[in-house]
């Protein structure tokens, strides 16, 4: 079944989804009022808030009837659509599958490089194109990582990366305009299966960073892009258990990293000192036990962290002379990015918010007075966002760790245990998983739908201690936090009342979230109705045994390596497929992708055949495989609203 190109599996797999289209016709109507519900509240032909860019104002612009954005640019902000850059629908156009990955314009603003993925195994094809003409050069760079990439100041010169044969990042490679790609040259190499590299640029756009991180070390190393001949100059020589990165910020540079912080705290050196020794930087802003840096954005007068804290994200502005101050966002569950800020001279921020019931708004806010003007709100036709509520809980593990948990619901839907409720999660990689807003989500609260979503350890939101307690041998503790939260839900826990139906709960989650959502059913099958599986991962112990695997060593930091104990005995102890024995299993709606190379399509085809030989209800198991597709699905808007009903379908028909 690793054989994607079996005839064999081809046909096992088309017999499969020949059986998951006999299923979801018989729920086809309910797919079609749902697909015209989302499309019903979304403003098909929009335009993005102009972005200001060197003289140059950028937008993206959607219409009714067309599966992709388009790219434009113009002289002003009332003139920003005048000249399209790039527009995805002639770009898809043939195609079953289309992904834009990079898009960036040099910084004097003639070329824009730009990459696609035709085939979802996410390997690209980068093409540049002069802006002046509206043409692609003959430049065409073919098996292409979407990892970053960067321009030198000039424009002479493009920064990219390509993939080894286990689909890891590790070669970065100079392209001159104008040149074959046979002449390019690789100006980075990383050895080590364990690191993945990125390539970027400052905001400041005087250098170019190239960065190789683990799971617990990294290593920056700098090319001036006035000098894009200039070998790379490693900033500070990786040592085990040390991440940093490094950022451009007037004549010092600053940097992130874990060096006796746990949760991270920012350094800063001069530019002209001397980087390479750990006595050259001094504190910045100071660690903080729980406060989580993400990361930081320079500008010529300030610092905007972003971090986590009190398991919300929040954005914080350092200025020049060490004061500093939160940007107010209230205590409702949230979400908060930074937005295109392009501008290095500016007084202003612009980010983004949303909730479980408060689209994507986008705010321009000064940054030393605090005034905040509203530029956009995403429209949501035939809404009345006013009809939701959102708020916070708290589960108690087994342990008594108290685990966050974010709850929607519609108005008129009481939360007195007559509800079904679905719960979605992921916790791992430290990936911290905020609220975020769906105008499908819409389709089951008005329905008298409640939907939560679990914050378990593994994820960041509580901090770097929150993610070290929820892998390798802790990560046991991931999915008995998800089923606390459920049990919460249901009034099974202490003395909590039953806020939704305990018979109708169904439970979400894709990739290592798929792991996550599959652990618990196979634990607990009593607790769900059904489930949906996402790309699962869960034939852990198989894959993590076999280093031939794309991304198999580089996840062992992660999860473990099974060939030894006594990572094989807990990672046996919780692996899905292993784990799958007679047993009431739940409903069950697994999907998979044929070119995915994060999780082998076979992984969630064998498990499957397993619960169909070891299920012992009458509940349906369902499996479709995106034939032209990979990791993400299917592309295309309209592709994906009708993906996303059939998968709303298929809840509302088990659960």
């Amino acid at each position: 079944m690793r054989d994607v190109d079996d005839p064999d599996l081809l046909s096992y797999l088309r017999a499969e989804n020949e059986s998951a289209d006999r299923f979801f016709a018989d729920h086809q109507a309910t797919i079609d009022t749902i697909f015209d519900e989302i499309r019903s509240r979304v403003q098909e032909t929009d335009m993005s808030t102009p972005v200001e860019f060197g003289g140059w104002w950028y937008v993206v612009t959607t219409t009714e009837g067309q599966s992709y954005p388009v790219h434009h640019r113009g002289p002003s902000a009332d003139r920003a659509a005048d000249q399209v850059l790039l527009d995805e629908n002639l770009e898809a156009a043939g195609h079953d599958y289309f992904d834009l990955g990079a898009f960036d314009v040099s910084f004097d603003h003639r070329y824009v490089a730009w990459s696609s993925d035709v085939d979802g195994d996410e390997h690209y094809t980068l093409r540049v194109r002069d802006l002046t003409t509206g043409r692609d050069l003959d430049d065409r760079i073919d098996d292409v990582a979407n990892y970053g990439m960067a321009w030198s100041a000039d424009g002479s010169h493009v920064f990219y990366l390509t993939l080894d044969a286990q689909e890891r990042p590790d070669r970065v490679w100079r392209h001159r305009i104008g040149t074959p790609s046979a002449d390019d040259v690789c100006i980075f190499h990383e050895p080590d299966e364990r690191f993945y590299v990125t390539v970027g640029s400052t905001r400041s756009e005087q250098w170019i960073i190239i960065q190789t991180a683990s799971k617990t070390s990294a290593e920056c190393l700098l090319v001036p892009a006035g000098e894009p001949l200039a070998p790379p100059e490693p900033v500070i020589p990786r040592r085990d258990d040390v991440e940093y990165s490094v950022d451009h910020w007037g004549d010092t540079f600053v940097m992130h990293t874990n060096l006796d912080a746990v949760d991270f705290q920012l350094l800063s050196a001069p530019v002209d000192g001397d980087l390479h020794s750990w006595d050259a930087w001094s504190e910045l802003t100071a660690h903080v036990p729980g406060r989580r840096i993400l990361g930081a954005e320079p500008f010529a007068g300030h610092l905007v962290i972003h971090e986590w804290a009190d398991a919300q994200p929040q954005l914080r502005v350092l200025f020049l002379d060490g004061t500093e101050r939160v940007i107010a966002l209230g205590d409702e569950p949230h979400d908060v990015e930074f937005g295109p800020n392009p501008s290095w001279d500016t007084s202003l921020i612009r980010f983004t918010t949303q909730s479980l019931a408060t689209p994507v708004t986008l705010y321009d806010e000064h940054v030393a007075t605090g005034e905040r003007t509203l530029l956009r709100r995403i429209p949501t036709p035939n809404v009345d966002l006013g009809r939701y509520r959102s708020q916070r809980l708290w589960a108690t593990a087994t342990d008594g760790t108290r685990i966050p948990l974010d709850v929607v619901h519609h108005a008129d839907t009481p939360l007195d245990g007559s509800a079904p409720c679905v719960v979605y999660g992921y916790g791992a990689y430290e990936a911290s998983l905020p609220p975020w807003f769906s105008v499908a989500r819409l389709s089951l609260l008005d329905r008298g739908w409640v939907w939560a979503l679990a914050h378990p350890r593994g994820g960041g939101e509580l901090g770097r201690q929150w993610y070290l307690d929820g892998k390798l041998l802790a990560k046991r503790n991931t999915f008995d936090d998800v089923i606390a939260c459920v049990e919460h839900l249901v009034g099974t826990a202490g003395d909590e009342p039953a806020r939704v139906d305990p018979r109708r709960v169904a439970i979400r989650g894709g990739s290592a979230g798929g792991l996550l959502v599959a652990a618990c059913m196979t634990r607990r099958p009593d607790l769900f109705a059904s489930v949906v599986a996402e790309v699962p991962f869960v034939d852990i112990v198989s894959t993590m045994s076999d280093p031939t695997l794309p991304l198999t060593v580089t996840e062992w930091e992660e999860w473990g390596d099974p060939r030894a104990e006594p990572f094989a005995s807990c990672m046996l102890e919780y692996s899905p497929y292993d784990n799958t024995v007679e047993a009431p299993y739940p409903a069950v709606y697994a999907t998979a992708g044929l070119h995915d190379p994060r999780v082998s399509v076979h992984e969630p085809a064998k498990w499957i055949a397993r619960l169909r030989e070891r299920s012992t209800s009458d509940r349906p198991l369902v499996l479709r495989t995106e034939l032209g597709a990979g990791h993400g699905g299917p592309t295309g808007r309209y592709e994906a609203w009708r993906d996303e009903a059939r998968t709303l379908a298929f809840l509302l028909a088990t659960t």
